[in-house]
């Protein structure tokens, strides 16, 4: 999947012919939660992170990112982003909540916990067209979260833990032929009915 983002991003620079820089293929990832801002230190601010990502315990999903775009300027860079579809916006949004749930449990306040857009940081330039286009869905089953530590100014980041979502339940398959011979045989109809 990373291959096929890194894809999108080279069509990218082509098409529309601009210079940008590529996020390497190791630091790709789709950003959950911030950090929250410690109201009170109880503890160490990783330990408290460590802590509260231990207490999540949301279900895994499905990520399909089916769009590609570019952000708003930040700090003079404007990013190319991979943007999820509704289902996988929804899905990621409970995980965000949840996540920011367990860390105001530890003294960790995250704000603008509803505004969320799930993406993918492709390329960064000063020099990016505003653009929105479809491109072929890129999938994979998100099975777990981690904690990133993001060395700014580098476009490093260095996974510090990471954590299982529970799977989803498996659907249950009904055999109708077996059901059919297994039912009980109705009554005669009466010939005048």
């Amino acid at each position: 999947m990373r291959a096929a983002m890194i894809e999108v991003g080279e069509r990218f620079c082509k098409s529309h012919r601009i210079c940008a820089t590529p996020v390497g293929i190791d630091s790709l990832h789709l950003t959950l939660c911030p950090m929250g801002k410690p109201d009170w230190p109880p503890r160490p601010l990783e330990e408290a992170l460590l802590a509260a990502a231990g207490e999540v315990r949301e279900q895994g999903f499905t990520v399909n990112l089916d769009a590609a775009m570019r952000f708003s300027a930040k700090d003079g860079q404007f990013p190319f982003v991979l943007c999820a579809d509704s289902a996988t916006n929804e899905a990621a949004l409970g995980l965000r909540k949840a996540i920011a749930a367990a860390q105001a449990r530890f003294g960790l306040q995250v704000s603008g916990v509803s505004s969320f857009l799930p993406h993918v940081s492709l390329l960064h330039g000063t020099l990016i067209d505003s653009i929105e286009e479809s491109i072929a869905p890129i999938q994979w089953y998100a099975a777990e979260f981690a904690l990133i530590r993001s060395f700014f100014g580098e476009s490093r980041f260095e996974v510090v833990a990471s954590w299982p979502l529970a799977s989803a339940p498996k659907p249950v398959v009904i055999d109708l032929m077996d059901e059919l011979a297994n039912m009980p045989d109705l009554p005669e109809l009466p010939d005048d009915y």
